[in-house]
């Protein structure tokens, strides 16, 4: 188009696609260690109930990462991490990267975009995201639960072992196992955070509520929280 320069083109699906999935990774990589220690927190009374003990080994977030950096090594704080980044590549990718590309396409091709259209939005993508996620879900939080015995030995021997496993052992339908659960928060969830950044957005940028360095550091900051998603 004349008049415009390249850098005022706005960014093609595949590159908001592929940003919001490496976007994503990065956060997982300084988080991990928190969302390992809250899957071992919530499985905690299952794994209680199963022994027949009632001592509670974890005490808070905290006091997890400590128990697991003592008994089981550091490194036991990023069991999962594979399947992990796999899950974000392939989840924030869509759940956030088709976001735009949505709206459009329920508005067929127009930018004024009111809040229905966007809620729809959100929970499409949302819901997508979980559906071809799942299976990079389902291997991380096993993993993540999974606690080393004291001669060694896991379940699982690495990330295709455990798909491989899982898909051997408990039907290819294992791995999508809590789909619809996931698929509902999810969608929620994704309408809450999408919808909350893109109307703020916009109205900082109509009525110029915001100039400079503060305005750059908000949107950074909320794109941050929705990246390192639920």
């Amino acid at each position: 188009m004349v008049g415009i320069k390249p850098t005022d083109l706005p960014p093609t699906a595949a590159v908001k696609i592929f940003g919001a999935g490496t976007a994503a990774c990065f956060a997982d990589l300084v988080t991990f260690p928190l969302d390992t220690a809250k899957v071992r927190l919530q499985i905690q009374g299952e794994s209680t109930a199963a022994s027949g003990s009632a001592v509670v080994k974890y005490r808070g977030v905290f006091g997890t990462i400590a128990t697991m950096v003592h008994t089981e090594g550091a490194r036991s704080l990023y069991n999962g991490l594979v399947a992990g980044l796999q899950r974000q590549m392939s989840f924030a990718s869509v759940r956030i990267g088709l976001y735009d590309s949505m709206k459009q396409f329920y508005t067929r091709g127009s930018e004024n975009a009111n809040i229905v259209t966007r809620l729809m939005a959100g929970c499409t993508t949302g819901a997508m995201a979980v559906v071809f996620a799942q299976p990079t879900d389902v291997v991380k939080v096993r993993f993540q639960a999974q606690v080393r015995q004291s001669d060694g030995l896991k379940r699982y021997n690495g990330t295709m072992d455990a798909y491989r496993t899982i898909a051997r052992d408990e039907g290819v339908r294992g791995l999508w196992k809590g789909c619809m659960p996931n698929i509902t928060r999810n969608a929620i969830v994704n309408c809450a955070e999408l919808v909350t950044y893109d109307v703020i957005k916009e109205l900082i940028l109509k009525y110029d509520l915001m100039t400079g360095y503060m305005s750059i550091f908000y949107v950074n900051t909320f794109k941050y929280v929705i990246k390192t998603g639920p």
